[in-house]
C-alpha cells in the first residue's frame, strides 16, 4: 500500500513539472507573439476602426513607426528566453516515449540538419533524429534532444533543406528559426557547421557557435582496411568542383579523375598510392586529410602556377605512382589523423564549451568510445614498474587501470595512481596464487582467459587492453584506431600457431598472402584489444570468431618508412605555402 502511494505521488509530481513546462513554453510564445509586428499592426487597424475620430489621425504615424521599426529586427540578438526545465523530471522517460530508449548514456541525442556527408560522418558518434521542413515541428514537439546540427552543405541543390537561408525559400528559413526557438526556450545548444558556402541569411539565425569547417574525417569511412582489395588506379587526381579544370599534363599521364563528393572517393584512395588535390579552394584540406587516412601520399598542386605545376607533376606523380607506401608511412599518416582529425576528435572541441541543459550525459560522449582500460597482473616490483613506464608514454592515455588486489601496493602501480590515473583492483578466489590459476586456465600462447575475465569485470571502459609486456608509445593508440577503422570487436597480432599453408579450418583469409597486410579480417588472433563485453565473457580467444565476433589482425610497425614531411605528405614546388 505503501508502495503503490508513493507511486502515485511519482505521478503526480511528473505531472506537475510537466504541466509547469508547458506553461512556461506558452508564456515564452505569449510574449514572443504579443511583441510581433503583425499583432501590433491588427492593434492599430482595429482601434482606428472602433474610433474614427483621433485614431484614424494617428494611424499613419502609427503604421511608419511598425515599419521603421520592424526593418531593426535581428534574429541574432533575439531575446533568448530562459529556458525550460522541469525540476524533478527524468529525461530517460521522455525519450522512451519518443523511441529513443537506450540512447540517452552512450551517446548526445541532436536534431539534424545537415547535407548527407556530415550525417554519413556523425551517425556512429550521435544519436541523430534528422528534421525535414514539413515535418519540423512535430518532431522537435515529440522527441527530448541535446543539441540542434546544422551545416551549410544542408543548403545544397538537391536537399531536403535546399537554399535554405535565401530569400526566395522564405518558407524554410523560417521553419529553420522555428527549430532554433524552439531549442532556445529549452536550453539546448544549437551548433552551425560551415563546411560549405553559406548564405548570409543562414548565419543570422543566432546560432549559439558557428565552426568554420566540417565534421573532421569519419575513419569508419576512409580508412586502409581492404586497401589490397580495391581496385583501381594507382593515381587519382580528386577535384573539389566539378567544374575544375584538369591539368593536361595529367590527363596525358592517364590519371582517374574523381569528384570529392563521389560516393567511391573512399575505395578510389585506397587503390591509389598517390593523390593529386589542388592547393586552392574550401575542400582542398578535408581531402588531404582523407587521403592520407586511406594510406595515400598526396601532392598539392596550385592552379596558380600552372606551367610550374604540370613540369612537377610529370616528374613526380610516375615516380609515387609506382612506389607504393611503405606500411610505417601509412600507419604514420593514419594515426595523425586519428589523434588529430578525426570525427570523435572534431566533435569534442567543437561541443567543448557549449551550455547543455540539465541531464545532460556530457560533450566527452563522442570520445568515449575510445576509453581503454589497461588490465595487467604484475607479478613483481620490476614489472610493475615497466607497467607504469609504458602506460605513461602511451600517445592515447588510458581511461582506467585494473590490477589484482594483491597488486594494488607496487610501487609502480602507485606513480600510476600519483599521476592521475583511475586504478582499480579486482579479487580473485581460488586458486589462490597467479602461477596456479596461469597453469590451470592458460592455452598454449599464455592468454590466461578466467584471469582477464575477472579483472575485466572490474573496467567500466567499452575497450580492454590485456598488457602483457611492453609494445611501444604508438601500439595502443594503433589498436584503438583500427578497431574505430573496421568495426571489429578485438583486434591483435596473428596467433604464433598459424598453419603456414592455405589449407586448414582457419579460415579464408588466413592464407599465406596476407602476411604482409597490416589491416586483415582473420579468424583468430592474440587479443590486444578488446571489447570489455567479451572478455567478460571467459571465451578463449579460439572460440570468439565462430561465436559471431570480428577479428583483425594489426601488422607490428617494421622499418623506418619513407621520409615525408611533418603532416605525411609529399608537396611540389607549385603548392608553397599551401594547406597540407
Amino acid at each position: 500500500m505503501k508502495r503503490r502511494e508513493q507511486s502515485q505521488t511519482e505521478q503526480l509530481r511528473q505531472a506537475l513539472a510537466e504541466r509547469e513546462a508547458q506553461l512556461q513554453e506558452a508564456q515564452v510564445r505569449l510574449s514572443s507573439l504579443e511583441g510581433s509586428t503583425s499583432l501590433q499592426v491588427g492593434r492599430a487597424l482595429t482601434n482606428a476602426a472602433k474610433r474614427p475620430g483621433r485614431s484614424l489621425v494617428r494611424l499613419p504615424r502609427d503604421l511608419y513607426r511598425l515599419w521603421r521599426s520592424s526593418g531593426n529586427t535581428n534574429h541574432s540578438k533575439r531575446r533568448r528566453a530562459e529556458p525550460v526545465r522541469s525540476f524533478d523530471a527524468d529525461r530517460q522517460e521522455a525519450r522512451l516515449l519518443s523511441g529513443l530508449v537506450g540512447q540517452g548514456e552512450e551517446h548526445l541525442v541532436a536534431a539534424t540538419v545537415v547535407g548527407a556527408g556530415i550525417q554519413q560522418a556523425v551517425d556512429p558518434y550521435l544519436r541523430s533524429v534528422p528534421l525535414r521542413p514539413h515535418d519540423a515541428q512535430i518532431v522537435m514537439d515529440g522527441v527530448d534532444i541535446d543539441l540542434v546540427l546544422v551545416s551549410s552543405s544542408a543548403a545544397a541543390p538537391g536537399s531536403p533543406w535546399a537554399h535554405v537561408g535565401d530569400p526566395a525559400v522564405a518558407d524554410r528559413t523560417r521553419a529553420l528559426n522555428w527549430v532554433l526557438e524552439s531549442a532556445a526556450s529549452r536550453g539546448v545548444p544549437a551548433l552551425l557547421l560551415e563546411d560549405a558556402p553559406t548564405p548570409p541569411a543562414l548565419r543570422r539565425l543566432g546560432f549559439d557557435r558557428i565552426h568554420h569547417g566540417d565534421a573532421g574525417v569519419p575513419l569508419h569511412l576512409f580508412n586502409p582496411v581492404a586497401a589490397d582489395l580495391a581496385p583501381g588506379p594507382e593515381a587519382v587526381y580528386v577535384r573539389d568542383d566539378p567544374g575544375e579544370r584538369v591539368p593536361d599534363v595529367l590527363a596525358d599521364l592517364g590519371v582517374r579523375v574523381v569528384d570529392a563528393d563521389a560516393p567511391d572517393l573512399a575505395e578510389t584512395l585506397r587503390a591509389a598510392n598517390v593523390a593529386v588535390v589542388p592547393g586552392s579552394g574550401p575542400g582542398s584540406g578535408p581531402l588531404h586529410r582523407r587521403a592520407r587516412a586511406c594510406g595515400t601520399r598526396t601532392i598539392t598542386h596550385s592552379a596558380a602556377a600552372a606551367l610550374a605545376g604540370e613540369e612537377d607533376l610529370a616528374v613526380s606523380v610516375p615516380r609515387l605512382r609506382a612506389d607504393e607506401p611503405t606500411a610505417a608511412e601509412q600507419r604514420e599518416m593514419l594515426r595523425r589523423v586519428f589523434l588529430d582529425e578525426a570525427t570523435p576528435v572534431r566533435l569534442s572541441e567543437v561541443l567543448g564549451g557549449l551550455d547543455f541543459p540539465p541531464g545532460t550525459p556530457g560533450t566527452e560522449l563522442p570520445l568515449r568510445g575510445r576509453a581503454v582500460a589497461v588490465l595487467a597482473d604484475p607479478s613483481g616490483e620490476d614489472e610493475a614498474e615497466r607497467l607504469a613506464d609504458d602506460l605513461l608514454s602511451f600517445r592515447l592515455p588510458p581511461a582506467e587501470v585494473v590490477v589484482p588486489a594483491s597488486a594494488a601496493r607496487l610501487s609502480g602501480v602507485r606513480r600510476l595512481r600519483a599521476e592521475g590515473l583511475t586504478v582499480r583492483t579486482a579479487r580473485f578466489t581460488a586458486p589462490d596464487t597467479p602461477e596456479e590459476l596461469t597453469r590451470d586456465t592458460a592455452r598454449d600462447d599464455g592468454f590466461a582467459v578466467e584471469r582477464w575475465a575477472t579483472l575485466a569485470h572490474r573496467a567500466s571502459a567499452r575497450w580492454a587492453h590485456p598488457w602483457t609486456a611492453s609494445s611501444g608509445r604508438h601500439r595502443l593508440a594503433d589498436l584503438v584506431c583500427a578497431a574505430e577503422c573496421s568495426g571489429a570487436d578485438a583486434v591483435g597480432a596473428r596467433p604464433r600457431n598459424a598453419v603456414p599453408d592455405g589449407a586448414g579450418d582457419r579460415g579464408f583469409f588466413d592464407r599465406p598472402r596476407d602476411e604482409g597486410n597490416q589491416y586483415v579480417f582473420v579468424s583468430e588472433i592474440r587479443p590486444e584489444l578488446a571489447r570489455t563485453a567479451l572478455l567478460r565473457q571467459g571465451w578463449p580467444p579460439v572460440q570468439w570468431y565462430r561465436r559471431g565476433s570480428r577479428l583483425l589482425a594489426l601488422g607490428p610497425e617494421t622499418g623506418p618508412g619513407r621520409a615525408t614531411g611533418a603532416d605525411g605528405s609529399t608537396h611540389t614546388s607549385a603548392d608553397a605555402g599551401a594547406v597540407g
